[in-house]
């Protein structure tokens, strides 16, 4: 059960907020319970949706991305983002179940992938104290200092999704996808 209210439709959201859930309805075809969740404060989901869409026109593929979210969820223990992230990566980024459980595991099957994916849960275990042979490796790679930018984005973006949801308790309205033990 959440622990702060999820308004139970665009209707029962704050007026400033309908409009964005009306254009996450639109986009997505149904409106998931993180962003009804954020919608309690039309501010937040406005920042929110405002850096999730600038980065999804970056250079950064929708397949790293997912990777990277999968990989932060697992590290974050976030229940909520990990299934939600799955149910995408296989659905819409057309990640393979292998590629997932190695996303899940810190990496990737794909080997310039997995420098990203490296880098994003160093990040993320280092909160951003990154040592100069975890850049060099990604690199090496060939992910040049945009995206880089854009990896260490995509991690906050992420993480800021799995507090909410930890902090919030969101009841997961995806398949459900377990945390692995640390």
């Amino acid at each position: 059960m959440s622990r702060i209210s999820i308004p139970a439709s665009v209707a029962a959201a704050p007026e400033a907020a309908q409009p964005l859930l009306n254009a996450v309805q639109k986009q997505l075809g149904v409106v998931p319970n993180l962003f009804r969740l954020v919608a309690n404060s039309p501010a937040a989901l406005e920042g929110y949706l405002g850096l999730n869409g600038a980065l999804a026109k970056g250079i950064l593929d929708h397949s790293t991305r997912e990777r990277i979210a999968l990989a932060v969820a697992q590290v974050n223990g976030c229940g909520y983002c990990l299934s939600a992230h799955s149910y995408i990566g296989k659905n819409m980024a057309k990640l393979s179940d292998a590629e997932i459980a190695a996303n899940r595991a810190g990496g990737s099957t794909d080997p310039r992938a997995d420098a990203a994916v490296r880098f994003a849960v160093k990040v993320v275990e280092q909160r951003g104290h990154v040592a100069d042979s975890d850049l060099a490796a990604v690199r090496m790679a060939g992910y040049s200092d945009a995206q880089i930018v854009e990896i260490v984005l995509h991690v906050a973006l992420n993480t800021l999704t799995n507090y909410i949801n930890e902090v919030g308790g969101t009841e997961i309205d995806f398949p459900v996808v377990q945390v692995h033990a640390a």
